[in-house]
């Protein structure tokens, strides 16, 4: 029956996030993303983030989650998704669709910012070409991988890589998991949350 194969993919979900919390390297990974995050907001700077499709989805969920709100009312924060469809179209159409996000990097972006990438394969091309634009130009960059964490692991400052699984929506959801501690490290930090 369909249902009992449902009840598998629930069952996984619950061995993938369990060895991921088994493991103390995952929740280092995450404090010192939040203190550079941390850093950047405290010093008037801000988080940009991108992904495709899902992970998009994931970058706008985390900006979101910082410029409005998260659990409690309380200022908002600094936080844009490279998500603007026509710069999307424009720079893909203009440049090529692996500097969407580079460039928008490059408009907005400035020394002392975090970039986040969420790539489930780490081998998403536009969101390398983001992370390389970010280093360049001082800009501390945080990337959400899963699989073997691909080339974005050997480039961004912190990677947190989702246990590696057969398909993506496994590392989505830790991917989701991991967003939503980022956003409730940072309101803490900033005492702006509980």
């Amino acid at each position: 029956m369909s249902i009992d194969r449902i009840r598998e993919d629930f069952a996984e979900a619950r061995t993938t996030l369990d060895a991921f919390t088994a493991d103390e390297a995952n929740w280092d990974a995450i404090r010192r993303a939040g203190d550079l995050m941390v850093k950047a907001l405290r010093n008037g700077g801000k988080i940009i983030t991108c992904g495709n499709g899902g992970s998009m989805c994931d970058a706008m969920h985390f900006a979101e989650e910082l410029t409005g709100r998260f659990r409690e009312n309380r200022r908002a924060l600094a936080a844009v998704a490279a998500a603007d469809v026509s710069h999307l179209t424009c720079v893909a159409n203009d440049y090529g669709y692996e500097y969407v996000f580079s460039k928008y990097v490059e408009g907005v972006g400035r020394s002392g910012d975090v970039l986040l990438g969420i790539s489930t394969s780490g081998n998403s091309a536009n969101v390398i070409e983001a992370i390389r634009t970010a280093r360049t130009m001082g800009i501390a960059t945080v990337a959400l991988t899963g699989k073997n964490g691909g080339e974005l692991s050997s480039l961004c400052d912190v990677e947190i890589r989702a246990p590696q699984t057969r398909y993506s929506d496994r590392a989505q959801e830790i991917h989701e998991k991991v967003i939503h501690g980022l956003v409730h490290y940072i309101e803490l930090e900033l005492g702006v949350g509980e």
